[in-house]
Order: C-alpha cells, then sequence, then structure tokens
C-alpha cells in the first residue's frame, strides 16, 4: 500500500511550491546573468524582457504537465519542463520581434537545462542514498558490559 502513493510523495520532502518557486528564480538568474553579460548592467525592464518569454513558456509547460503530481521526477518533469521552457521561450522571444541568434539559442538551451534539471537530479540522488543507506543503529547500553 505505502508503494501507491510512493509516486506522489516524489519530492514531497520540499513541496511543489518551492519547486515552483526556485524553477522561477533560476529563470530569472539566467535572465539576470545574460543581461548582465551583453550589457554590463541589472536593468529591471531589461532581465523582464529576456525573461518574460522564458516564464510564459515555463507557465505553458507547468499548465500541460502538471508537475505538482511529481516535481522531482526527470522523465515527467524535468526534461519535459526544460523542453517546453527553452523551446517556447524562444519561439516567444522570435514572435515578439526580439530575436533569437543560434549562440543565444545554445546558452538558454543549456542553462536552463542546468537550472530546470540538476537541482532534480540532487533531490533523486540524495533520495535514492535516503533509500538505500543503511540505517545507523547506535550500540545498545550493555555492549561493552561483561556479561
Amino acid at each position: 500500500m505505502r508503494r501507491v502513493n510512493a509516486g506522489r510523495r516524489d519530492g514531497a520532502r520540499l513541496g511543489y511550491p518551492a519547486w515552483l518557486a526556485a524553477d522561477v528564480v533560476l529563470i530569472l538568474l539566467f535572465a539576470m546573468l545574460g543581461h548582465q553579460s551583453h550589457y554590463g548592467t541589472l536593468s529591471p525592464a531589461g532581465i523582464a524582457g529576456t525573461a518574460l518569454p522564458f516564464l510564459a513558456a515555463y507557465g505553458a509547460a507547468t499548465a500541460a504537465l502538471r508537475p505538482w503530481r511529481h516535481p522531482t521526477a526527470l522523465m515527467r518533469c524535468a526534461v519535459p519542463l526544460w523542453i517546453g521552457t527553452s523551446a517556447g521561450g524562444l519561439i516567444l522571444r522570435v514572435l515578439a520581434g526580439q530575436g533569437a541568434a543560434l549562440s543565444f539559442q545554445i546558452v538558454a538551451v543549456s542553462v536552463l537545462g542546468l537550472f530546470l534539471i540538476t537541482p532534480r537530479v540532487l533531490a533523486a540522488l540524495v533520495r535514492r542514498r535516503r533509500v538505500h543507506s543503511p540505517a545507523i543503529h547506535s550500540p545498545s547500553k550493555n555492549q561493552g558490559a561483561p556479561t
């Protein structure tokens, strides 16, 4: 019976709102780093202009994927969110007339992949380690006493 609920508890330690917040912060960080490296400044309007297409695409991918069910699942959540956010964000940039040079596409897909997948890989590794690590028992009180 415990196995039935295992999928729903996938990421329960952190909870979906925390995953959502982390993803949004990381998408904003991507936009901030890009804006800083290209313009040498952190203009709120510039950051918003870079981030909004990717945040909108992330929102659409989230609505389609419903990642709150399995927020740390790599193939059900992380990879599709990354692809949807990257591809959708690039498409929205082009439709908005912002352009998407090949070098920007490569950087956007790479950085968003790193930002959206890596935290979930780390969470999966931690979860796997907790599940497969042997229980640590403290020695009994009488273990060292002569009998």
